[in-house]
C-alpha cells in the first residue's frame, strides 16, 4: 500500500501510481535538465584505428540560433530527429561514424569520428566526412583539429608528419597511451594530434580523445585574451599619460572655470576607461576560465613527458602562462587607473564645491549689504513720505480753516488752527505708515 507522508508544513506526499511505497512530489521544471546535463556529453568508446575531425567556430546568439535550425534540418533530411529547442548537445550517425554538435557561450563545435586508414598515418581523410561543400559553417573558424588514434608502432616514421622544433611527446594515463603533436597547422589548416593506444579500453580511449580535443580548443580560446590586452594597451597608455597631465594642471589651476574644465576632462576620461574595461571584462574572465580548464584537463590526463621529449603542458605553459599574466596585468592597470581617476575626480570636485561655496558666501554677503542699504533707503523714503503727506494734509487743513472763517464759522484764527494741526497730522501720518509697514511684514512672514 502506498504511504502518505506529512512534511513539516503539513503537505502530503502521496504514493506513486506504480505501487511504490515512496511518495511523489511536485518536480522542479529544471530537474530533468539538471540531471540530464551530467549525461549530455558521454565519452564515446573509440577503437583504433580512428580519425577524429574537430572544428570550433566563434558564434554569437543569432548565429547560434541559425546554426541550430540548420542542424535540425540537416538531421531531418537524413531521417533522424533534430536538436530539441534549448538543447545544446546533439549526436547523429553520419558517414559510417558519429557527428557531435555542441553549443557553448561563445563558440560552437562539430566533431566527427570515423574509421581511419589502417596502413597510413595521416593519409587522405575518408570521403564520408561531413565537412564538405554541403556543410554550413556557423561562424568564423577558430579551432581545427585532426586527431588519429592508432595502435603502437615499432618505428619513428610518424615523426616526419610533425615539426621537430615544436614536437611534444607525452605519456598519458600512467603510460597507457602516448600522444604527439606540434600545435602547427598542416596543409589543410588542421592541427595534427597522434595518439598511440597501448592499453586503454575503448571507453578510456574516448575519454582521452575528448580531453585532448578540449585542451586544443580551450588553449586557443584562452589566447584570445592576449590580443584583447594588446588592443587595449595603446588606450591604457594614453589614459595614463593624460591623467598625469591633468593632475599636473590641477596643481596650477586656481580659477573656478579652469577647475570645472579639468573636471569635465577627468569625467570624460573616466567614462572612456570604464567603457573599455566593461568591454574587456568578459574576454579576460573567459580567458582565465579557459586556462583553468586546460590545466584541469592536463591533470586528469596524468600527462608526463616521454623520455627525452617535451610535454604538451610544458610547451603550452611557455606561451599560455605569459599570456594569462599579460591579461591579468592589463586588468590590474585598468583597476589602478580607475582608482586614480576616481581619487582625482573626487579631489577636484571637492575643490570646485569649496570654491562654489565661497562664491555663494560672497554673494550672500553682498545681498545682505544690499538689503541693509535698501532698508536704510526705505526708511529715508518713509520719512520723506511722512513729511510730504503731512505737508499736503496740513495745506488742506489750512484751506478748510480759511474757508470756514470766511463762511462765518467760529474759527478764531486760521493760521493758529493750521499750526496746531501740524503735530497732530504728522503723528497720524507716521502712525498710519508704520501700521501699513508692520501689516506688510506680517503678511510676507506668513507667506
Amino acid at each position: 500500500m502506498a504511504a502518505a507522508l506529512e512534511d513539516g508544513d503539513g503537505n502530503l506526499g502521496q504514493g506513486s501510481e506504480n505501487g511504490s511505497s515512496l511518495p511523489s512530489f511536485r518536480t522542479s521544471a529544471l530537474r530533468e535538465r539538471v540531471l540530464g546535463e551530467v549525461h549530455a556529453r558521454p565519452f564515446r568508446p573509440l577503437k583504433s584505428p580512428r580519425i577524429v575531425l574537430h572544428y570550433a567556430f566563434l558564434t554569437n546568439a543569432d548565429e547560434a540560433a541559425q546554426d541550430q535550425a540548420w542542424l535540425s534540418e540537416f538531421c531531418i533530411s537524413r531521417g533522424t530527429h533534430g536538436s530539441a529547442p534549448g538543447n545544446r548537445h546533439h549526436t547523429v550517425a553520419f558517414g559510417g561514424g558519429t557527428l557531435s554538435w555542441e553549443q557553448h557561450a561563445e563558440f560552437t563545435t562539430y566533431t566527427w569520428d570515423g574509421s581511419a586508414n589502417a596502413d597510413r598515418i595521416f593519409g587522405p581523410p575518408p570521403a564520408t566526412h561531413p565537412f564538405g561543400a554541403a556543410f554550413r559553417a556557423p561562424g568564423d573558424l577558430l579551432v581545427a583539429v585532426r586527431l588519429e588514434l592508432r595502435d603502437p608502432v615499432n618505428d619513428d616514421a610518424w615523426r616526419a608528419h610533425f615539426d621537430e622544433s615544436s614536437l611534444t611527446v607525452s605519456n598519458l594515463e600512467d603510460e597507457a597511451a602516448c600522444v604527439a603533436t606540434d600545435f602547427r597547422q598542416d596543409g589543410d589548416g588542421l592541427t595534427r594530434i597522434l595518439v598511440f593506444n597501448r592499453s586503454l579500453s575503448d571507453v578510456q580511449s574516448g575519454a582521452v580523445i575528448q580531453r585532448l580535443l578540449e585542451v586544443e580548443t580551450y588553449r586557443t580560446l584562452a589566447m584570445l585574451g592576449l590580443f584583447e590586452a594588446g588592443n587595449l594597451q595603446p588606450d591604457i597608455r594614453r589614459y595614463e599619460i593624460e591623467l598625469a597631465e591633468l593632475t599636473g594642471q590641477m596643481r596650477e589651476a586656481a580659477a573656478l572655470g579652469a577647475n570645472q574644465d579639468l573636471l569635465d576632462k577627468l569625467t570624460a576620461l573616466a567614462a572612456a576607461l570604464e567603457a573599455g574595461a566593461t568591454a574587456s571584462t568578459f574576454r579576460f574572465g573567459a580567458s582565465r576560465a579557459y586556462d583553468q580548464i586546460v590545466k584541469a584537463r592536463f591533470a586528469t590526463l596524468k600527462e608526463e613527458a616521454a623520455p627525452g621529449e617535451l610535454s604538451m603542458a610544458s610547451f603550452l605553459s611557455r606561451r599560455l602562462a605569459p599570456a594569462m599574466r599579460t591579461c591579468q596585468s592589463m586588468e590590474d592597470r585598468q583597476a589602478m587607473l580607475s582608482r586614480k581617476l576616481a581619487r582625482a575626480t573626487t579631489l577636484l570636485r571637492t575643490r570646485v564645491d569649496v570654491e562654489l561655496e565661497q562664491q555663494n558666501r560672497s554673494l550672500l554677503q553682498s545681498m545682505d549689504r544690499r538689503a541693509r542699504l535698501q532698508l536704510r533707503l526705505q526708511q529715508t523714503v518713509e520719512g520723506l513720505s511722512v513729511a510730504a503727506v503731512s505737508y499736503y494734509v496740513v495745506g488742506l487743513i489750512s484751506y478748510l480753516a480759511k474757508a470756514a472763517k470766511d463762511a462765518g464759522l467760529p474759527v478764531a484764527n486760521a493760521n493758529i488752527t493750521t499750526g496746531l494741526s501740524v503735530p497732530v497730522v504728522v503723528l497720524l501720518i507716521w502712525w498710519t505708515v508704520r501700521r501699513i509697514r508692520r501689516h506688510s511684514g506680517e503678511k510676507q512672514t506668513d507667506e
